[in-house]
């Protein structure tokens, strides 16, 4: 970092660094005050920053981890990366599951020796319990269905960096998001113009390469002393589309002539530059002498208001020069105001006729009398996808915050346009979050919709705000100075076009087209990716606790053995396996961005959840037992041993078709929604045949053949879950407010 002890029409870039749209004037002058916001200390020139005019020298003051890079640096190094709502709720039901499994195990082992049953018989019941209690298949399910949701994020141009945070966004609360580059296009634009005509709107995308000449004498003169004043390149590459270079505010000004069909490289050809005095921080004004194919000298003039109307004398009004009047003076005035207000960048432009060209080309032989033509206001614009993604996240139950390094004006009006900032927000700068304790901030924070002209460490501060409520934070961003927050964040989310390196590496997830909008689509997916997670879930333990309380009910009333070990791995591992998998492809529900984001402090089991589980996991233990008893009844144990494995399995493919939707009817959802699910349905109904079928199979499990009254006892057992469970469905009785 540069302390500036000689600056000649220095500016510098430092958007990556302070997130301000342009460059910014430097000088030498010496700044009073200890809290100088980043943006704002004119006198230092930072690294990685680029310089766009002119030159300077300074004194080296702070290298390495000093300077504020580095400072971002260590920020980096130092910030922690916290657990993912999954993982700690994965982590809260492995415990749950253990402690119950443990217990249930000692009770049957305990009542089994109390009834005389042998120790070895017992023990191997009890180890039985334990895998019917434990879904095995739970870790490999929820990681297999994230990684499935990456594949899906990266054909919406979202490149996950970390598999975990592909579910954290459909728990996301929150979006902190940068402005520059994120919110707004990272590229000045000209929106608005001004002549004694009237305003100008540069915004409709109606004109074509015959626009220019559909405009007034005053706005063609406008356009084109405005084009011709500036320095900024034009390439024309050979697909036909167009790519310039040079200060962000005269590319602003050479695309929009270009969007009205006039070519910056053509109309310095045909209005050849002969002389220049080029900008200077002092006067604020450049100028340039072309000469009309007449033969005409013409000086254009641009810079700030007061300084072209320091040097003004006329005014062009319905195509004639006259001289201005005070009257033209306050009118100019207060239009400028109000494009101001709109947070509009305004350029003032001037011209004049002169007859030779001045021996000594300055700004007092050249910029003098001149004529003042109109003003060009622009702005780095709102992306246009963003309006819409921003009403997505309110609907979502999302809160959207703005926090940039720009100033507060233009932070608010780009905030407002886009419905970030609505009436009874409140914007804080920098400086005043300086003067902010941390706790009264984490008391506060919900107040406060846009944050502006603020630091890397402040915006450190604000997600952790966030954080200390609980909620779950994404922020996005793509400079530098985004970097500590990005990896403080829940989410971090980069931009891949735009976005620096360091950005990228602290990130969790990449936008590869730097859309806004995409991270709507991130958050649809995550939430769906959580729903089917809970979808599997619920599958897997209630299929549980139907074989627990089947061995539970046989063991209390000494009923003998209902299941065998190995049918308890099979279940586990083949009926209960490949649907729960298949569930983790299935299609969001229709009302699945108009819900509030699941709350990150409550584990899986919700009242809704654990009632769901409980009761479905009650039918399909219940109806087993029913199986085992009539077996045992005709046939033996064996049969009863028979009849119970085949319910069991064949009612928890029934049972699946329950979880597309824990309100609407299974008959009002598409068979055919799920194609995976449809398959791993047929697969594992296939097998259970092939092994209640064959006898090498049958021996294997210890089962014996079935007759046809048997067989039709375990269709209509099968088919149970499915009646209670549209009977809970209609009366409304499935699911709880706190559910999805």
């Amino acid at each position: 970092d540069l302390r500036l002890i000689e600056s000649i029409n220095l500016k510098i870039q430092e958007s990556a660094l302070t997130g301000e749209s342009v460059p910014v004037i430097k000088n030498t002058d010496t700044l009073e005050g200890d809290d100088i916001p980043l943006g704002d200390r004119e006198n230092m020139a930072f690294s990685t920053g680029m310089v766009t005019y002119g030159r300077g020298r300074g004194i080296v003051v702070t290298t390495g981890m000093q300077t504020e890079v580095g400072k971002i640096a260590d920020m980096l190094q130092h910030t922690e990366s916290t657990d993912t709502p999954m993982k700690r709720r994965l982590e809260e039901l492995g415990k749950i599951l253990g402690y119950v499994a443990l217990a249930i195990c000692a009770l049957i082992f305990g009542v089994g020796i109390l009834y005389g049953n042998p120790v070895l018989d017992m023990f191997m019941m009890a180890i039985s319990l334990a895998v019917a209690a434990i879904p095995e298949g739970l870790q490999v399910i929820s990681t297999v269905v994230l990684a499935m949701g990456v594949q899906r994020l990266v054909k919406s141009n979202a490149i996950v960096r970390t598999l975990p945070s592909v579910e954290s966004l459909g728990s996301a609360t929150v979006i902190c998001s940068d402005k520059t580059g994120t919110l707004t296009q990272n590229k000045m634009t000209v929106v608005q113009g001004w002549t004694t005509g009237g305003d100008i709107d540069y915004k409709s995308d109606s004109q074509s390469n015959d626009s220019f000449e559909a405009m007034t004498e005053e706005e063609k003169t406008l356009l084109m002393a405005g084009l011709l004043c500036t320095d900024a390149h034009l390439k024309v590459l050979p697909d036909g589309s167009a790519e310039n270079s040079g200060d962000p505010t005269e590319t602003a000004i050479v695309d929009v002539a270009l969007k009205y069909g006039v070519n910056k490289n053509e109309a310095e050809e045909k209005y050849k530059r002969v002389s220049e005095v080029p900008f200077d921080s002092e006067r604020k004004r450049m100028a340039t002498i072309n000469k009309h194919p007449n033969g005409t000298l013409i000086v254009n003039v641009k810079g700030g208001l007061d300084e072209v109307l320091s040097v003004t004398k006329n005014i062009f009004v319905d195509g004639a020069v006259r001289t201005i009047t005070v009257e033209d003076i306050a009118t100019i005035k207060e239009q400028n105001n109000q494009m101001a207000q709109n947070a509009l960048r305004v350029l003032a432009i001037a011209q004049k006729e002169i007859s030779d060209i001045p021996s000594d080309v300055n700004a007092e032989t050249v910029e003098t009398d001149l004529t003042f033509v109109g003003l060009l206001g622009m702005i780095d614009p709102a992306r246009p996808e963003v309006i819409e993604a921003v009403k997505k996240c309110r609907t979502a139950g999302i809160r959207p915050i703005m926090i940039t390094g720009d100033h507060k004006v233009t932070a608010v009006a780009i905030a407002q346009e886009i419905g970030m900032f609505n009436e009874g927000d409140i914007a804080l700068t920098g400086s005043e979050l300086e003067k902010i304790s941390d706790d009264e901030l984490y008391r506060d924070v919900h107040k406060y919709s846009v944050y502006a002209r603020v630091a890397p460490e402040h915006k450190v501060r604000i997600v952790k705000a966030w954080q200390s409520h609980g909620e779950v934070v994404s922020m996005t961003g793509d400079g530098v100075n985004d970097a500590p927050a990005l990896k403080q964040a829940d989410i971090g989310t980069a931009m891949g076009i735009v976005g620096t390196e360091v950005a990228k590496d602290a990130s969790d997830i990449i936008l590869t087209d730097d859309n806004f909008a995409t991270i709507v689509s991130a958050i649809e997916e995550g939430r769906r990716i959580y729903d089917n997670i809970l979808k599997s879930i619920q599958f897997l333990l209630s299929s549980n606790v139907g074989e627990v309380l089947v061995i539970f009910i046989a063991s209390i009333f000494n009923l003998g053995n209902p299941l065998l070990p190995i049918h308890i791995l099979w279940i586990n591992l083949v009926t209960d396996s490949l649907p729960a998998l298949a569930l983790s492809v299935d299609p969001a529900e229709n009302d699945i961005m108009t819900r509030k984001p699941r709350d990150a402090k409550k584990g899986f089991f919700t009242k809704g959840m654990t009632w769901r589980i409980a009761y479905q996991g009650a039918t399909i233990g219940l109806i087993s037992l029913a199986a085992y008893l009539l077996g045992r009844h005709d046939g033996g144990q064996q049969l009863g041993q028979t009849m119970a494995f085949a319910v069991l399995a064949f009612a928890q493919l029934f049972h699946v078709r329950n979880l597309h939707s824990n309100r609407l009817s299974s008959f009002r959802t598409n068979i055919f929604r799920n194609k995976a699910l449809i398959g791993a349905i047929i697969i594992s109904a296939g097998m259970m045949l092939a092994i209640l079928l064959f006898p090498p199979f049958m021996k294997a499990f210890k089962l014996v053949e079935m007759d046809s009254v048997h067989w039709m006892y375990v269709l209509v057992l099968s088919l149970v879950p499915i009646v209670v469970v549209e009977l809970f469905k209609l009366f409304k009785i499935n699911s709880f407010k706190d559910e999805f």
